[in-house]
């Protein structure tokens, strides 16, 4: 596969600043890139080539994917933990990314506001990727479109049906991600729980003969989905926050069961971000262990494929895909 050198010194905020094209290439490279990691071959991609990682908010996948990915392509990622260092305390968010930028090669954020990785970008001066944000999580929506590429063969016409909290930042990324990528999208949630105006209209301004559902039935939702969506019903942060006892109780119609996972009439797949909760037995739960544990649940598959997509994105933008 031809590595392209044109990604290079740019920032990765929402996705959104890419073209289909692009994000194309992002998937493919992340193939060839897990095809090499398991033939044994490392080009060091990132060979002296020094990474940030600053997380505000804790993380399984994000954290271990992003290391593993500077190790194996030559690189070194220092983690930053919100304890760490004086982000938006007692030092602003912008000079700490002027400080970061003349000492490291990239940034990785993974954070509470927008804004914050948006002015780390400004900043620096070097290329900043979004691991998670309070409005979006475009390194995760990367993987889930790898693995459906896997999966399916394709992108283009396949349906995502999203099922659960419509206005979180998955659903904002998987909405935008998914039309940008020719795929139906459809979302069944309460509907106090559907996304803004504005994701639904920049939505709507990139869809190309595809179509975007929004309902709070779940099974029309997922009727005909190739896949089907969800994510935890209180996302970090939010725990203490009023309402969630009554936000839960509302959303206990959208668990992902096998009633529903049969309701779309076809061989339908599962995928889940996590972590999730599916193991304690009760109906507050946003997916069945059956469902979760089923053979149509891809969700370990996804959880690999973010190291992949955080390679792709990695040897890319700072990278430069040169060796």
């Amino acid at each position: 596969m031809e590595i392209r050198s044109d990604f290079f010194g740019k920032s990765l905020l929402t996705l959104m600043e890419y073209t289909p094209d692009e994000i194309a290439y992002f998937i493919d490279w992340a193939i060839e890139l897990k095809r090499l990691k398991r033939a044994g071959i490392h080009n060091y991609y990132l060979k002296d080539k020094n990474i940030a990682m600053i997380f505000e908010k804790t993380s399984t996948r994000t954290r271990c994917a992003t290391s593993v990915a500077c190790l194996d392509e030559g690189g070194h990622a220092e983690f930053l933990g919100k304890d760490a260092i004086q982000l938006g305390k007692k030092e602003s968010v912008k000079d700490t990314a002027r400080v970061l930028g003349r000492m490291y090669d990239g940034i990785l954020y993974r954070g509470y506001e927008q804004k914050s990785v948006e002015m780390l970008a400004e900043y620096s001066g070097v290329p900043v990727v979004n691991g998670l944000t309070d409005d979006f999580h475009p390194t995760q929506v990367l993987a889930d479109l790898m693995t459906a590429k896997e999966c399916f063969g394709k992108i283009r016409g396949l349906k995502m049906a999203y099922v659960g909290d419509g206005r979180n930042n998955m659903a904002n990324s998987l909405l935008l991600g998914c039309v940008r990528m020719g795929m139906d999208f459809a979302i069944g949630a309460p509907k106090n729980l559907f996304p803004t105006e504005n994701i639904i209209k920049k939505a709507n301004e990139m869809k190309d003969n595809v179509s975007i559902v929004l309902t709070e039935d779940p099974y029309e939702a997922v009727k005909d989905a190739d896949i089907i969506y969800t994510d935890v019903w209180v996302s970090m942060g939010e725990e203490n926050q009023p309402g969630i006892k009554e936000r839960i109780e509302s959303l206990t119609k959208y668990q992902v069961n096998k009633k529903l996972m049969e309701a779309t009439g076809k061989d339908s797949v599962f995928f889940h971000c996590l972590p999730a909760s599916h193991e304690n037995g009760t109906h507050y739960m946003e997916v069945t262990e059956d469902v979760f544990e089923s053979q149509n649940s891809l969700v370990f598959e996804e959880a690999e494929n973010r190291m992949h997509t955080i390679k792709a994105m990695l040897t890319l933008l700072i990278g430069g895909g040169r060796k």
